[in-house]
C-alpha cells in the first residue's frame, strides 16, 4: 500500500470516527493538541518539582505531598466553578450567540476570583487547625514543613484561580492554543524559579512556596491582559471583570456547584486516605508521593482528552445535535483507553531510571513499581469510563447527577475498602492503591448505564 492509500484511509476513519454536523476531526485536533502538550508539560513539570524537592530530603517530599492533598481539595472548589462556565460559554459557543459568550466568560472570571479569595483567607487564617486535624499523626519535621508550605500555596490561590478561569473560558470557545501559552508561562517559571531557590540558594520548601506564588500571579496577570488587550472576539474590559451578572452566575453554578460538591467529597475522601497513609509513616508518604507522580505520567494524553470533552461536547449540545455528542464520547473513550495502552507500555520499561530521579531510598522503590505496575493494568479499561464519561455528562449539564455518584462511591468504596485493605488486611500503601482502582470499576460502571438512557442531555442550560 503506497503512502496516498495510506493517507486517504486515515482521512476516511478520521471522518468516521472523529467528525460530526457539529465539529469535525480538524477542529478536534486543534483543540486537543494544544491541552495534550499542556498535561505533558504540567505532569513532566511536576515530576522535575517532586524530584527537585526529594534533595531537600524525606521529610520535605513528604511534607509537600501531604499539603498537596489538601491543596488539591480546596483549588477542585473554584476550578469545578471555572468548568461550569467552560460549559456555558461551549453551549453558547455553539449556539452561535456570541454577546452571551462574552458574558458567560466575564461572569466565570469574576466569580472564581471570588470564590478563590475566600477559600485563600480561610486557608491563610486556619493553617494550624487544619494540619492538626488532618495530619496530626505526621513527625514534626514534616509538619513544620507543611505549615510553611501551606501558607505559601494558601497566599497563591487568586492567582490560579483567576488563571484557570481564563483557561476555562477559552477552551469553551475553541481557544485551547491561547490557554496553553498561559499554561506554559506558569508552570514554566515555576520550575525556573525552583531551580534558583532550591537547587542553587537551597532554601527547601519555602523557596517553593516563593516560586509558586511569583508564577501563578504573573500568570494570572497575563491572562487578564490578554482578555482585554489581545483578544479580538470576546470585546471584555476590565470592568466586567469585577462585577458579577446574577443571571450568568446561576447558569454557571447550575453545573459548579454540584461539580465543587463532588470535587469537595471526592478530594475530602483522598484527604482521608492521605490520612491512613500517614499513620503509615513517612516511608508510606513518600511513596504515595512518587506513586502519583508515575500515575500522572501514565494519564497524559487521556487527561488531555477529558477536558477536550466537555468543550465538544459542550458544542454539540449548543447546537442541540445529540447524536454528535453520543458520537464523540464514544470515540474519546475508545481513543483514551489506547492511549493508556501506549503511555503503560512506554513508562513501565523506563521505570529504574525514572525513579532514580527522585533518590527514594532503596526500601520503598519496591512498592513505587508494584503500585505503578498495578495502577498501569487497572486504568486501561477503568480510567476512561470513570473520568471520560463524567466530562461528557457535565458538558451536557447532568452534573447533579455525575456530582452525587462520584460523591457516593468515593465514600463508600475507596475510604471503606482503602481502610480494610491498608490497614486491617495490612496491605499497606498497595491496598490504599487497590482500593482506588476498584473504586474506578464501580463509579464508571453507573456512569456507563446513564449513557445509553435518555436523562442525561435532557437539561436546559441554555436559552
Amino acid at each position: 500500500m503506497d503512502l496516498p492509500q495510506l493517507r486517504r484511509k486515515r482521512q476516511a476513519f478520521l471522518e468516521k470516527h472523529l467528525s460530526g454536523e457539529s465539529i469535525d476531526y480538524r477542529q478536534i485536533m486543534a483543540l486537543f493538541l494544544p491541552i495534550l502538550i499542556d498535561q505533558a508539560f504540567i505532569v513532566c513539570l511536576n515530576l522535575v518539582n517532586t524530584a527537585m524537592i526529594s534533595s531537600s530530603g524525606v521529610a520535605a517530599v513528604s511534607a509537600v505531598n501531604m499539603v498537596d492533598s489538601l491543596n488539591i481539595f480546596l483549588i477542585s472548589v473554584f476550578v469545578a466553578v471555572s468548568t461550569g462556565g467552560t460549559v456555558i460559554v461551549a453551549q453558547y459557543k455553539g449556539s452561535g450567540n456570541s454577546l452571551m459568550v462574552s458574558k458567560a466568560a466575564a461572569s466565570s472570571v469574576a466569580s472564581v476570583s471570588l470564590f478563590a479569595l475566600g477559600i485563600s483567607a480561610v486557608v491563610v487564617l486556619a493553617h494550624n487547625p487544619m494540619l492538626n486535624l488532618l495530619f496530626g499523626a505526621a513527625t514534626p519535621e514534616v509538619f513544620a514543613e507543611g505549615k510553611t508550605y501551606l501558607i505559601g500555596s494558601g497566599i497563591s490561590f487568586v492567582g490560579i484561580a483567576m488563571m484557570e478561569a481564563v483557561c476555562g473560558a477559552l477552551r469553551g470557545i475553541g481557544k485551547s492554543r491561547v490557554s496553553l501559552i498561559l499554561s506554559l508561562i506558569m508552570n514554566a517559571s515555576y520550575v525556573l524559579l525552583n531551580i534558583v531557590f532550591i537547587n542553587f540558594l537551597h532554601m527547601g520548601v519555602l523557596g517553593m512556596t516563593i516560586s509558586i506564588n511569583i508564577s501563578r500571579y504573573a500568570a494570572a496577570v497575563f491572562a487578564i491582559y490578554y482578555l482585554v488587550r489581545m483578544d479580538t472576539s470576546l470585546h471584555i474590559q476590565i470592568k466586567d471583570l469585577v462585577k458579577v451578572n446574577l443571571a450568568m452566575l446561576r447558569k454557571i453554578m447550575y453545573v459548579g456547584l454540584p461539580f465543587a460538591a463532588e470535587q469537595m467529597f471526592f478530594n475530602g475522601g483522598k484527604i482521608v486516605t492521605q490520612i491512613f497513609i500517614v499513620s503509615m509513616g513517612t516511608y508510606a508518604i513518600a511513596t504515595n508521593a512518587i506513586g502519583a507522580t508515575f500515575a500522572g505520567l501514565l494519564q497524559i494524553p487521556s487527561a488531555a482528552l477529558s477536558l477536550t470533552t466537555i468543550t465538544v461536547v459542550g458544542q454539540c449540545m449548543g447546537r442541540k445535535n445529540i447524536e454528535d455528542a453520543r458520537k464523540f464520547t464514544k470515540a474519546f473513550l475508545v481513543l483514551s483507553a489506547a492511549c493508556l495502552l501506549v503511555t503503560a507500555l512506554i513508562i513501565l520499561p523506563l521505570f529504574r531510571p525514572l525513579v532514580s530521579l527522585f533518590h527514594p531510598p532503596a526500601a520503598i522503590i519496591d512498592d513505587i513499581f508494584m503500585i505503578t505496575l498495578i495502577n498501569a493494568i487497572a486504568q486501561i479499561p477503568l480510567w476512561s469510563i470513570s473520568f471520560i464519561m463524567p466530562s461528557a455528562l457535565r458538558a451536557a449539564g447532568d452534573s447533579r447527577f455525575t456530582s452525587i455518584v462520584s460523591m457516593l462511591s468515593m465514600w463508600l468504596f475507596r475510604i471503606v475498602l482503602g481502610y480494610v485493605l491498608g490497614i486491617v488486611l495490612h496491605f499497606g500503601i498497595i491496598g490504599v492503591w487497590l482500593a482506588m482502582n476498584c473504586e474506578w470499576g464501580i463509579r464508571g460502571g453507573v456512569f456507563l448505564m446513564r449513557f445509553r438512557g435518555k436523562k442525561w442531555y435532557r437539561h436546559r442550560l441554555i436559552d
